[in-house]
């Protein structure tokens, strides 16, 4: 089974990684190494947790702008990106 992986960068620098299919698993580190090995870590502890785990299939991620608080009005003409 392939999983997906997310990392995100917060405003403080810290680097968090999820793993959209296994409910609760999400950690962080400093750097992208030492986030990575902590999701492995924390995919390990969630596996032997978790009885079934509910794959989904990554379709992709879109970037819309915000402008004056509010969807710019094109969001829905863009393409999604998809791996």
């Amino acid at each position: 089974m392939d999983i997906t992986i997310l990392i995100e960068q917060d405003e403080d620098g810290i680097f968090v990684a999820s793993v959209p299919e296994i409910q609760g698993c999400h950690t962080q580190g400093k750097t992208i190494p030492q986030v990575l090995e902590r999701i492995r870590e924390a995919i390990e502890v969630c596996l032997e947790a978790e009885e079934e785990i509910s794959p989904m299939k990554f379709i992709g991620i879109q970037k819309i702008e915000i402008e004056n608080g509010k969807i710019s009005n094109d969001f829905r003409q863009k393409t999604v990106q998809t791996y």
